[in-house]
């Protein structure tokens, strides 16, 4: 049974992910029909590439370390602290990460360009919005997946070193610090991962002066056509990406075998007195969320020399700027129906795939082929969003499978980046339901279905709430392929407001300010709503 429910994600993977992936690598190790790798030393060699990789490597790992040092405070006062407005702290920073990536770098530029707010700092230009950006958009990452395993841990063991004379630091440095290190381990890997393979913050920051491998395999693909330049980029990314994605794999395994052995989830206390630095570096780290977020709420209003709502009332005139063929507002709704379609397939498939992965094969060999799915589901997470739709575009080119035209490869690249997100969000849920209750359903007569929808069934209807949303917010900003598959007749939000900031003008920037705003609250309030089933798997990973 479980072999013939795994057909359908797995068809779905090798049709729009392999083999996108693969026509894109085979037009660059085969351009002529036979093998030819003597592209790989070459672009290796490249003066732009080493700087390429270098930058990213070294960003990435800065944007990890940085994340590390201001979300462990926010995780612990968020998840172990208890305060009248802790909920709504906790959906501030959850906020950033489901905001479009273009949405994000907009705000960064509005804020530290001539005329914002730390226009004065002069960082405008230099590498350091691009390190804001990646602390900005991936603090949800440490906090939810620390935070979720430090409100478990059994606070016994840090009471009782307390008790005999331990100082505050001993305890979290021989306490509390072992028993998070999976997370953190887990949490660091995510986040560098994310920033190595960010797409739409570097573009809209960084320009060509800095890029990170996925910038530059967008620009060898689409402004050079150099196909076998990103072929190698493409390959030294995947197997960067697998070998991270492992990693992650063994330190989640790790830590749900820590949460097993604690008692009962632990109560969070009142604040005290020695929690005043962690409070004071929450407090820093929401205002530096909250501020990019009110920087682009305060100029989109700017119009001329004064303020009013002109580039909010342009986003519907579809004759407000030549740069575009349709209104903004038009390209909102095709962003609403892409995602609407996109959610309904990633949740169909993730359910299948959450389901599969969740199950605990007695045979070592299924259990191999159970954890294999599991890693091959996430490669989407981590592989070239840019990779993916130009490999869509020169693989899905021919019957029965021609879709260049199509508007339905847009939900599918979508469905595809939110497919491995449902699947983190469903696998923890049912993993966490005893195997004996589905057990004791087949004992009772119940078939294999029935008896899995009698244990599993009454603890899924919240996470698949969530699930729905996640994926839809996620849809909603997608751009990394979506660059490349939507029509110029039909172009999703992040795809406008990317083409508007590219252009020269003041009214471009408001459109492009007005319409980041406009999207950023569709996003957020579907995340507000997330955040209010309170299931604790959304968010980490």
């Amino acid at each position: 049974m479980l072999g013939l429910a795994a057909l359908l994600p797995l068809a779905f993977l090798a049709v729009f992910f392999v083999l996108p992936v693969g026509g894109m690598l085979a037009r660059g190790f085969f351009p002529d029909g036979g093998l030819d790798l003597s592209a790989v030393p070459e672009v290796l060699s490249r003066r732009r590439t080493v700087r390429v990789l270098t930058f990213t490597v070294v960003s990435a790992t800065a944007g990890t370390v940085l994340t590390l040092l201001a979300g462990l405070p926010v995780a612990f006062v968020l998840y172990r602290l208890r305060f009248p407005g802790r909920a709504l702290l906790r959906a501030v920073v959850v906020m950033p990460f489901v905001l479009p990536t273009v949405v994000v770098g907009v705000m960064f530029r509005s804020l530290l360009s001539s005329g914002g707010a730390l226009g004065w700092l002069g960082w405008d230009g230099t590498w350091v919005p691009i390190l804001m950006a990646f602390v900005f958009f991936n603090l949800a990452v440490v906090v939810r997946t620390v935070g979720g395993m430090w409100e478990g841990l059994d606070r016994r063991a840090e009471e009782s070193a307390a008790a005999l004379g331990a100082s505050p630091w001993q305890v979290w440095r021989t306490v509390t610090l072992p028993a998070l290190a999976p997370a953190i381990i887990s949490a660091a890997t995510l986040v560098f991962l994310f920033c190595s393979t960010a797409f739409g913050v570097v573009l809209t920051l960084g320009g060509l002066r800095y890029g990170t491998i996925e910038t530059e395999i967008y620009l060898l693909t689409v402004n050079f056509l150099d196909l076998q330049g990103a072929a190698v980029l493409s390959v030294l990314q995947l197997l960067a990406v697998v070998v991270l994605l492992v990693l992650a794999a063994r330190t989640r395994d790790r830590r749900e075998q820590s949460l097993q052995r604690v008692g009962a989830r632990a109560a969070a206390r009142p604040v005290r007195r020695h929690d005043i630095p962690a409070l004071a570096v929450t407090g820093l780290v929401v205002a530096f969320v909250l501020l990019p977020v009110g920087s682009l709420v305060v100029r989109s209003l700017k119009v001329g020399d004064g303020w009013g709502l002109g580039h909010y009332r342009a986003l519907t005139d579809p004759d407000a700027t030549q740069a575009l063929r349709v209104s903004v507002t038009d390209a909102m709704g095709n962003s609403l129906r892409a995602a609407v379609d996109a959610t309904v397939l990633a949740m169909v498939l993730g359910l299948v795939v959450a389901v599969l992965v969740s199950r605990r094969p007695r045979a070592a060999g299924w259990r191999r082929v159970v954890s294999g799915l599991d890693g091959a589901f996430m490669l989407p997470l981590g592989i070239s969003a840019v990779t993916v739709g130009f490999g869509f575009l020169i693989t899905l080119d021919r019957p029965p499978l021609d879709l260049r035209t199509s508007p339905v490869l847009v939900p599918i690249a979508q469905a595809m980046v939110a497919l491995p997100l449902v699947v983190r969000t469903l696998a923890p849920v049912l993993r966490s339901v005893d195997p004996r209750q589905r057990e004791a359903a087949a004992a009772l007569g119940a078939g294999p279905w029935r008896a899995a929808w009698t244990a599993e069934a009454p603890v899924l209807t919240k996470p698949l709430l969530a699930a729905t949303g996640f994926a839809f917010a996620v849809s909603l900003g997608e751009f990394g392929a979506t660059a490349f598959l939507a029509r110029p007749d039909r172009p999703t939000v992040p795809v406008v407001i990317y083409q508007l900031i590219s252009r020269p003008g003041a009214d471009h920037v408001g459109m492009a300010l007005a319409a980041s705003v406009l999207l950023a609250l569709v996003t957020v309030t579907v995340m507000g709503v997330v955040e209010r089933l309170r299931v604790g798997s959304v968010g980490s990973f």
